[in-house]
């Protein structure tokens, strides 16, 4: 209940533009030292046009109040400190690719580009999970939480799958996406 209303005071906070998902106030942003002039790839503090609140679309809001909430409160204490076991051996890829299909591919593509059967009915649209499984910020962790706990407390249609997964299927999954989706070309 508390992390409910906590979320809520954030998408509060976020909608009315008091906080950004980078962290800095709009003022300091327009007059930080570091902001990309004219003809330059972007426009905010540290070139990152279209990272501001206000310039992302709803899709954009609701994908960043998950990251936010990573970067800024972690993952709930059963995922803390998580660390993938497998290592990408056939057997496991083999497992993970076949998970993957059952569970992922319909909404997050063959490939994890975000372009499954039923990916334009979604709003926002599935996770593009090829890169974002190659980021820094996807830590183990987070990539746990995430899949396990879905999005239904950020406002996506991600389905949580800690009660239909074991955990080590689940890693089985991680393993195979972080392999870059071997079979899925």
């Amino acid at each position: 209940m508390y992390r409910t209303l906590k979320r809520i005071a954030l998408l509060a906070m976020l909608a009315a533009g008091s906080v950004t998902i980078a962290g800095c106030d709009q003022e300091r942003a327009r007059h930080s030292p570091d902001r990309w002039g004219p003809g330059h790839m972007g426009s905010g503090p540290m070139g990152h046009h279209g990272w501001q609140w206000q310039e992302m679309h709803v899709g954009q809001r609701q994908r960043a109040i998950r990251h936010w909430t990573y970067m800024n409160e972690g993952v709930p204490s059963a995922y803390q400190g998580a660390r993938n076991p497998l290592r990408p051996k056939a057997g496991t890829l083999r497992s993970g690719s076949t998970l993957y299909r059952q569970n992922c591919s319909s909404c997050h593509g063959r490939s994890g580009l975000g372009d499954g059967e039923v990916a334009r009915s979604l709003a926002p649209s599935p996770a593009i999970l090829n890169s974002l499984v190659q980021s820094p910020m996807a830590a183990d962790e987070y990539l746990l939480w995430a899949i396990s706990e879905g999005g239904a407390d950020f406002g996506t249609d991600m389905p949580a799958f800690r009660h239909t997964l074991s955990r080590s299927q689940i890693w089985e999954i991680i393993t195979y996406m972080r392999a870059g989706f071997p079979d899925g070309r």
